[in-house]
């Protein structure tokens, strides 16, 4: 997993509430290989027409936010399904940070196994910078893991991560790629019990 340390990037901004995660990818693009990438499809049904044409008043249609890896939303964002593919077509799209008020609860510990950062500031903040982010399209934010701030010109608000996750997100670490980090204790330990219940050992 990519390591995720100080991004300043294009931030668009999503100002719909209850946003489900069903929007962010439809269950039909689901049957795809990890390895096909999601990116392609987030939020189909609502960005693009019957035919495939962008529709030009989505916000991530706009050129301004082609290059954004960073999404403001609204409250409530990725409720609805569990379904993981919904970090997977943020992250594929190349969106690395989301900022909203609140998550559904599956999609925000989704987002720490898949390398994407879901940041909580109060409804007013988002919404300022949300509004900011609308009078000047195409401009950034920068998001701090490290230090657990997200900066906009002079302005810069504070948000809480776990420590253990933000650990993992800034080494990279997936539950595997944390879990092997024990391998050398894993494996005295199985030694150990092995020495001590030699009963339980393979027949030779």
């Amino acid at each position: 997993m990519e390591k995720f340390q100080t991004i300043t990037a294009v931030a668009a901004p999503l100002e719909v509430a209850n946003c489900d995660t069903d929007r962010i990818i439809p269950a039909r693009f689901l049957k795809a290989r990890r390895s096909e990438g999601y990116g392609k499809n987030l939020f189909r049904d609502v960005r693009y027409d019957r035919d495939g044409n962008p529709l030009p008043d989505f916000p991530l249609n706009k050129p301004a936010y082609k290059d954004a890896k960073i999404l403001v939303a609204d409250v409530n964002f990725a409720c609805g399904s569990s379904r993981e593919a919904a970090v997977y077509a943020l992250h594929d799209a190349g969106f690395r940070a989301v900022i909203a008020p609140s998550y559904g609860d599956i999609f925000f510990n989704n987002c720490f196994k898949n390398g994407v950062l879901p940041i909580v500031l109060p409804a007013d903040q988002v919404a300022a910078i949300r509004t900011a982010l609308a009078e000047q399209p195409g401009s950034t934010l920068t998001v701090d893991l490290e230090n657990q701030t997200v900066t906009r010109g002079n302005d810069v608000w504070s948000f809480e991560v776990d420590p253990q996750r933000k650990e993992c997100l800034l080494e990279g670490l997936d539950d595997i790629n944390l879990t092997l980090q024990h391998r050398d204790a894993m494996g005295s330990f199985e030694q150990q019990y092995q020495a001590d219940r030699p009963w339980m050992g393979s027949p030779a």
